[in-house]
């Protein structure tokens, strides 16, 4: 499949509905580690260069100095800051992207809500559901333009699954495999495995009931997460942090369909459609196509500027995101106490 056809389901548009925006959105980021590097300044930095005339990167904040620096000289934002406080009141930012260690979510996010700056949170949120509901009640509050960074929900590979199936037909069952190497914090379940159940809300819907088993001894073990959709649709997701690879699958299955998506991890990334015992579509991404891209990250950059450019809010919000955290704490407090 090309990079050209990727960025084009990766949440891009044409250059004549940018002419939508008055003037180039500034944005700042606070938090210039390596999940920061990977998920947020690369795709920044490649849709700037893409459109040069809708974004500016004007700022990059951290406490290590030397870090801030390196993102203005190796992405092009323009000043670097040890202070988001410094950063927030120097800088005219229309939005702000912060990447902070999970204990500190609620916190910056809080205060960048009361501040009345729009703003891209990370997942989980917080690390309890007390935590995460203080979060969600200022965005209700100060009704703050809010983001959450979920990058599955912008795989192109994903999009382009699900209209194939709600094309193909109707959808009865969603799987997932959630496959690690060596993971081994007691936290996974917590702090990780919310990407697959937010992905499976975000295919199948609201979730009515679930139930969470576990297999094995801590410190590798597994789990398997049964789910009952509104819709009536059932689904699973496997939980497997020591098996020895990395890969993430997500199947959708109807009455004589079936779509495979292998992404953001695999050995082959791809999309595989088959109806009536035949492989019909096939796609895989190709050496070529940039990491950011296929994971999903630069569709989320592209949501987050067109729906500032366009004058509405960006999806998925906080309140969008939260029954995915709720759920995903719950099941983990399940767990614990089942092992305990």
């Amino acid at each position: 499949m090309s990079t050209a056809k990727i960025l084009a389901d990766s949440g891009d548009w044409n250059r004549t509905q940018l002419d939508y925006a008055t003037m180039s959105i500034r944005l700042g980021l606070i938090g210039c580690g390596e999940h920061s590097e990977f998920g947020h300044a690369i795709p920044l930095a490649r849709y700037a260069a893409t459109y040069p005339e809708t974004i500016v990167l004007a700022a990059a904040c951290d406490l290590r100095a030397e870090r801030a620096e390196m993102f203005c000289q190796k992405y092009g934002f323009a000043r670097a800051y040890q202070s988001s406080d410094e950063m927030l009141e120097r800088e005219k930012l229309d939005a702000c992207i912060a990447v902070v260690p999970v204990e500190h979510i609620p916190e910056i996010g809080i205060k960048l809500l009361q501040a009345n700056m729009p703003c891209v949170l990370e997942k989980p949120l917080g690390v309890s559901v007390a935590d995460v509901r203080q979060l969600l009640e200022a965005a209700k509050k100060t009704r703050t333009t809010n983001m959450v960074s979920v990058n599955r929900r912008f795989m192109p590979f994903l999009n382009r699954g699900m209209k194939w199936a709600e094309a193909a037909g109707k959808v009865h069952y969603v799987y997932c495999a959630m496959l690690r190497h060596a993971r081994r914090e007691p936290e996974f379940l917590r702090f990780t495995a919310i990407h697959a159940l937010d992905t499976m809300r975000f295919i199948g819907g609201e979730i009515r009931a679930s139930e969470i088993r576990s297999v094995g001894l801590a410190p590798s073990r597994w789990y398997d997460i049964h789910l009952q959709f509104e819709n009536g649709v059932q689904g699973r997701i496997d939980v497997l942090p020591t098996a020895g690879m990395a890969e993430e699958r997500y199947e959708l299955f109807g009455h004589d369909f079936r779509v495979v998506i292998t992404s953001p991890f695999g050995p082959q990334r791809s999309l595989r459609c088959y109806r009536e015992n035949r492989l019909v579509l096939e796609e895989m991404a190709g050496n070529e196509t940039p990491e950011d891209v296929i994971q999903g990250f630069y569709g989320e950059v592209s949501e987050l500027v067109q729906a500032l450019s366009n004058g509405r809010r960006p999806k998925p919000s906080i309140e969008d995101i939260f029954p995915s955290i709720e759920l995903c704490f719950q099941l983990a407090d399940r767990a614990e106490k089942k092992n305990a």
